[in-house]
């Protein structure tokens, strides 16, 4: 599978550089890699390999990617899975995470941005001892990825936040004009990142959710003139942090609707909501949003022990699951041995939630099993 992956690469290269709809002489290194993979994969199954970078570009847009010149496993790719969205021409979710495969196989000690900004995070709210801190960090980039001037300039008089102010600065680079239609900024009704304008007068969520869902509806409009410079948590951090933490949050939502006690993001976020029964019984549950279920399993670990509970799950938002048949199975395949987490849809942990609540005597600690489940 190196081809797909080092045009994932390449695709996200130029996403982030020159854009997909621009393309200079002489290429980056692995944009001409990926470009001369692709042509002699094409030759070699007797079919008409792409003339120019410009019409690879284009089918990676157009033909799914199990209609590509390879041979793969039988659940390497859905039939609906492409590298670029065919509308925005933007890397799809599942593009990125093709491409981190290929540098983290390139070098298996490549740190990603948004580990490192988690990370830098996390030991400054631990110096500071102040867990609230983190919690309201990890919060802010969930629920508030866009934000005016006026807004991150009151943050800093948030003094919760106090211990990663200078971070926050960092992380919210300013948006461009190019993002606006009529002097207005559109953002996302549904998961609150920045709207892009497309052509005819639509607008273009970068959320796989979003998309499957319709139209992205328009939150708000901010006047580009009235509110001065708009800011956005950068591409990295709304990918790993934001999309996850959407699913992270309307989990929580769900279980606290049954009556369940949910702390978000625990012991400095050893893992992503710890559930409490009424009867005592703890569970500690890491939400993934990936698109490829090989990817997530390769990257299976047992969940922390602590803080302590009594089983442990990940669990994967259930639309993932319908658009690729077999996804739970081929992360099964694809985790470790030593890594036995079990992979539940929300829907499947909800389900589970309220028959235990159902068949629980309320107040009463019942101790199934000793120590952690990971």
């Amino acid at each position: 599978m190196p081809l797909l992956a080092t045009v994932a690469r390449a695709l996200c290269v130029l996403d982030h550089t020159t854009g997909l709809d621009a393309f200079c002489l002489p290429y980056p290194p692995v944009v001409q890699l990926a470009l001369d993979r692709a042509v002699v994969a094409w030759l070699r199954s007797g079919l008409r390999p792409p003339a120019s970078l410009a019409e690879l570009v284009q089918r990676c847009a157009d033909i799914p990617l199990e209609d590509w010149p390879l041979s793969l496993p039988s659940d390497a790719v859905g039939p609906d899975d492409v590298l670029l969205d065919p509308y925005s021409h933007r890397p799809t979710q599942l593009c990125h995470e093709w491409s981190e495969w290929e540098r983290s196989a390139s070098d298996p000690a490549v740190r990603h941005r948004d580990q490192q900004v988690m990370r830098t995070a996390l030991d400054r709210c631990r110096s500071h001892g102040e867990e609230d801190a983190y919690t309201e960090f990890r919060s802010l980039l969930v629920r508030r990825p866009v934000l005016t001037a006026q807004e991150l300039f009151a943050l800093h008089g948030d003094f919760t936040l106090e211990p990663v102010w200078e971070l926050i600065d960092l992380i919210y680079p300013e948006v461009p004009l190019s993002w606006t239609r009529d002097g207005c900024y559109a953002v996302c009704g549904r998961c609150g990142t920045l709207l892009t304008p497309l052509a005819g007068g639509e607008w273009w969520c970068e959320r796989d959710r979003c998309r499957r869902q319709g139209d992205p509806p328009v939150g708000r409009l901010v006047e580009a003139a009235h509110a001065g410079t708009v800011y956005q948590l950068e591409r990295p951090l709304r990918r790993h942090v934001t999309g996850p933490g959407l699913a992270e949050v309307e989990l929580e939502d769900r279980l606290t609707d049954l009556g369940l006690d949910v702390t978000m993001w625990p012991g400095f976020d050893a893992y992503d909501l710890l559930v409490v029964f009424p009867d005592g019984h703890r569970w500690a549950v890491d939400v993934k949003d990936w698109a490829h279920p090989a990817f997530l399993g390769r990257a299976a670990r047992p969940v922390r022990p602590e803080p302590p509970y009594d089983e442990a799950f990940w669990v994967v938002p259930v639309y993932r699951v319908r658009e690729r048949p077999g996804y739970q199975q081929a992360f099964q395949r694809a985790r470790p041995a030593d890594a036995a987490v079990r992979l539940l849809t929300d829907d499947e942990l909800t389900r589970a939630a309220r028959q235990r609540l159902a068949e629980s005597p309320r107040g009463t600690r019942v101790d199934s099993q000793e120590g952690t489940d990971a």
